[in-house]
């Protein structure tokens, strides 16, 4: 077990990764009138270009990605609900067969022309954002034990001051119980898992509302 700000972490079988992935000493949180002279301190973050936030299209005009397209939105907040304004979220998923644009991916999986599968956004005055994606496959993680990974997106929030990253989680993925990153959320699981619900958009097959929340005792769990 590792002790973490009042939290205790369970050490899964995440393949050798556990230690690596979990804090070795209690975390202190620094005063924020000291913030600045601690960490590189961006005063304006970059500005996304209208239609960055769709991710099922390289670019307006062009064809759509393969798979079914869904919305992901969320409020972005701290420990006591206060909205976090104009933060930069961006995500990133694989595509229907489960395989990620990148050359370093190994899959054998389908590359789809149409999906690049990275997008970003600023949340607005009240913390809300939104996406708009294609609902990404599982994928084979360790083919020699066979270990599937399940379905999720990963999510980067950018502030003036910090980079933190996690990932939602689709409900009733079969593969969820054997997955060591999800395993080590503990009783964080069930706040990692997009709230399903229909979409109202055109051609959309369902919406997923995933709520961050950094710092307090209820927060998202940041790897």
């Amino acid at each position: 077990m590792t002790t973490s700000h009042g939290r205790k972490l369970v050490i899964g079988p995440t393949d050798r990764t556990s230690e690596q992935r979990t804090p070795e000493s209690p975390l202190f949180l620094i005063p924020e009138a000291a913030r600045e002279s601690f960490v590189p301190f961006v005063a304006t973050l970059p500005v996304p270009r209208p239609g960055e936030n769709d991710l099922t299209r390289i670019a307006a005009g062009r064809p759509l990605a393969e798979g079914d397209r869904i919305e992901v939105t969320g409020r972005l907040t701290d420990e006591r609900g206060r909205p976090i304004r104009h933060a930069l979220i961006e995500i990133w998923n694989a595509n229907k067969w489960g395989r990620y644009t990148h050359s370093d991916d190994p899959a054998v999986q389908p590359l789809d022309p149409n999906f690049l599968g990275i997008g970003r956004t600023l949340t607005d005055s009240d913390g809300n954002y939104s996406f708009y994606t294609i609902d990404p496959g599982a994928y084979l993680a360790r083919p020699d034990i066979g270990r599937w990974r399940p379905k999720h997106v990963h999510f980067s929030i950018l502030g003036s001051s910090a980079r933190l990253v996690t990932q939602m989680y689709f409900p009733g993925d079969p593969y969820l119980e054997k997955d060591p990153s999800f395993f080590l959320l503990g009783d964080a699981q069930q706040r990692h898992l997009g709230v399903r619900s229909d979409s109202h958009l055109d051609g959309f097959a369902g919406a997923y509302h995933f709520d961050i929340t950094v710092g307090g005792r209820n927060a998202t769990f940041f790897e």
